[in-house]
């Protein structure tokens, strides 16, 4: 059984910085693409960034670049996103995900953690 579990949300204000983490178990970890995927208030879920299963390559929506960064340790089965400089329009639930090919789309992703809450205040 696949579980993808965050951790590291919380309340911060603009300016600062968080990571969070995702821990996956019951698969291959560098078998899959892991991304990050966030769902503000009244709006539809968004893709914020993915990272290949290498860890080599990443891809971020227009609105982080430069400001997050993901990663990825194969050790701990663990994927992180590092988010700088973090705006109020980034309160959102950031969830993890895992697709068995390196994609920028939802669809592609069928393996999904609980989320976790990240709000920023102004």
């Amino acid at each position: 059984q696949v579980q993808l579990v965050e951790s590291g949300g919380g309340l911060v204000q603009a300016g600062s910085s968080l990571r969070l983490s995702c821990t996956a178990s019951g698969l291959t970890f560098t078998g899959y693409a892991m991304g990050w995927f966030r769902q503000a208030p009244g709006k539809e879920r968004e893709f914020v960034t993915t990272i290949n299963w290498s860890g080599v390559s990443a891809l971020y929506a227009d609105f982080v670049k430069g400001r997050f960064t993901i990663s990825r340790d194969g050790a701990k089965n663990t994927v992180y996103l590092q988010m700088n400089d973090l705006k109020p329009e980034d309160t959102a639930v950031y969830y993890c995900a895992a697709a068995s090919r390196y994609s920028i789309y939802e669809g592609d992703y069928n393996n999904w953690g609980q989320g976790t809450q990240v709000t920023v205040s102004s």
